[in-house]
């Protein structure tokens, strides 16, 4: 049993096979109609919880598809649904999860959450996202970017913006698969202290951007920002948008990318994410491709 919890406590070894088989798997659905299962399928008799205390669309989508199209079945709880942290501990809820379901998928907000549930649960558990890290996107994005561009070892890949959840887990894939991280973004907004010395760091984005084949931005602000919290990060990140301009400082075949929601026109303008460089939809539909192959080696099927 393998829970996958972050990129990395994940080996690099494991991380190659996960993204080459959703590269496979991906492959061996070309044509096929969204609901049709897969030929082989390792979910078959499994059922998954999809837990969600944080809104989600592309995390709840791909992974509800992914494990019906390889013959599962799905059982997606809300916070507002479940005990979890509300007057039930989250040993309890993850010992008693293990009596139900095969699998389990949490989406939430403290890291510490997680890591009791993986820490009491017997059965795997998949981070699908925490305020500290996002290991799953991640993965849709080292696909992305090879099945674009080849092999991402040795490449030079810019953050531009916020460094927030879905850096850091960049910077862990940045060591365990050999690529190159920069970082451009305001003092204030740097990324936590854990992750020095798995990039680097230059606050010009005109320079950060030079040579870079892949530049990648995420949104501004959370949900649960408030609207003074809004304002202020606006005014300190308005300098780092990925507009055209900055864009035609990097390699002539460079890739755009963005995880989803975007909020258009202010962390990356409308002109970049519809244009030559972006494979945002792309990036989109190999969450579902990449979850698949986590779920698949999570259960060794």
């Amino acid at each position: 049993m393998n829970h996958f919890l972050d990129i990395h406590q994940t080996a690099p070894a494991d991380l190659r096979q996960i993204i080459d088989n959703a590269a496979a798997m991906k492959a061996a659905r070309n044509g096929r109609p969204r609901g049709a299962p897969d030929d082989d399928q390792p979910l078959k008799d499994h059922m998954v919880a999809l837990i969600f205390e944080k809104p989600s669309t592309r995390t709840r989508v791909s992974f509800d598809v992914g494990v019906r199209q390889m013959g599962g079945q799905t059982m997606v709880l809300s916070g507002a649904d479940m005990q979890l942290g509300h007057g039930e501990t989250i040993a309890d809820t993850a010992r008693v999860l293990s009596r139900y379901v095969d699998m389990i998928m949490i989406r939430t907000f403290e890291e510490q959450t997680l890591l009791e549930m993986a820490e009491y649960a017997t059965v795997p558990v998949i981070n699908g996202l925490t305020n500290r890290t996002h290991p799953c996107q991640i993965m849709a994005d080292i696909q992305t970017f090879e099945e674009h561009r080849g092999p991402i070892k040795g490449r030079k890949v810019v953050w531009s913006g916020d460094g927030n959840n879905v850096f850091a887990s960049f910077a862990h894939a940045a060591k365990q698969l050999d690529f190159d991280l920069v970082f451009t973004g305001p003092e204030p907004l740097d990324p936590e202290r854990a992750l020095d010395g798995l990039y680097t760091t230059e606050r010009d984005p005109q320079k950060a951007v030079e040579g870079a084949d892949l530049v990648v931005t995420d949104t501004w602000v959370s949900m649960h920002d408030p609207q003074s919290a809004r304002e202020r990060r606006h005014n300190q990140l308005r300098g780092y948008q990925v507009n055209d301009a900055l864009m035609a400082l990097a390699k002539p075949d460079a890739l755009f990318m963005h995880c989803l929601p975007a909020h258009r026109d202010d962390e990356a303008t409308s002109s970049v994410m519809d244009g030559p460089h972006s494979v945002i939809f792309d990036e989109a539909e190999n969450r579902l491709h990449a979850q698949k192959a986590v779920m698949r080696w999570c259960l060794g099927a």
